[in-house]
């Protein structure tokens, strides 16, 4: 009798968890296929040298997205809004992208170089003109934009409060977004406050801090406060596709719920 209770048991569970899993599997796979272009620029590409730490948080991305939703990341090192146009690679993209894609936007970083007049862009100039030709041509293909601020520099002050220099550019961003009627991912204010939360020694792991002779490339060590270590890619991936989850956007769908 207690071996037959024992098998019964055990059957109602097999009864029980697989129609769940399979539902689960079978959910997924009728997902439709999607696109989704990443265009940014360092903190948001891949990087090919995975010996070294450094990580866009757009390459980490795909580890936390169901393989119905084809991500391709056009970020290149050093890219603003103007130089993305002016080295050709914003009219490449336009002509890859179908009707339907969607296109997620995210610069600043480099916008805001005043010494450098080939990717220099005002918050209040260019940079909101650039974005609105982005918008406009990808509307015109019946692709799908979206915009995102640039995520927070580890930049504190030395009394510990944190600077917060993109802060123009985030909301230059979220205007244009609200007067263009595009999802806005506002990863500027989400990363800046986790960093502030966390303090100058909680967020250092977040970032580039390499011990002298380590790297022959750097063999007194490096300390970077821009660029993201493996943590730091992850944790901005989290952020966006958890504020995919929030508004309830399409792309949400696409989500592997088991790895956030």
């Amino acid at each position: 009798m207690r071996n037959t209770a024992i098998a019964l048991a055990c059957l109602a569970i097999t009864i029980v968890i697989t129609p769940r899993m399979v539902t689960t599997e079978q959910a997924a796979a009728e997902l439709p296929k999607a696109k989704l272009h990443l265009v940014g620029d360092s903190t948001m590409s891949e990087k090919p040298e995975l010996a070294y730490p450094e990580r866009g948080w757009g390459q980490l991305l795909p580890e936390f997205i169901l393989p119905q939703l084809t991500i391709i990341n056009h970020a290149i090192n050093g890219q603003s809004t103007r130089r993305f146009i002016s080295e050709g690679r914003w009219q490449l993209l336009v002509s890859d992208v179908r009707a339907g894609d969607y296109v997620l936007i995210q610069f600043g970083l480099n916008d805001q170089k005043h010494d450098d007049p080939l990717r220099f862009a005002a918050s209040e100039g260019d940079y909101q003109v650039f974005l609105r030709r982005f918008i406009l041509e990808l509307k015109d293909r019946r692709a799908i934009p979206m915009l995102a601020s640039s995520i927070c520099r580890r930049n504190f002050s030395a009394e510990g409060s944190l600077k917060r220099d993109l802060a123009d550019y985030a909301s230059a961003a979220a205007k244009v977004a609200s007067a263009e009627q595009v999802a806005f991912f506002d990863l500027q204010k989400q990363s800046c406050d986790f960093i502030e939360q966390q303090g100058p020694a909680g967020s250092q792991p977040y970032f580039i801090q390499i011990p002298a002779d380590l790297y022959a490339k750097f063999p007194e060590g490096k300390i970077d406060n821009t660029h993201l270590s493996i943590q730091g890619a992850t944790k901005m991936a989290q952020f966006f596709i958890r504020d995919l989850q929030v508004k309830q956007h399409p792309l949400a769908l696409y989500i592997h719920a088991e790895r956030l």
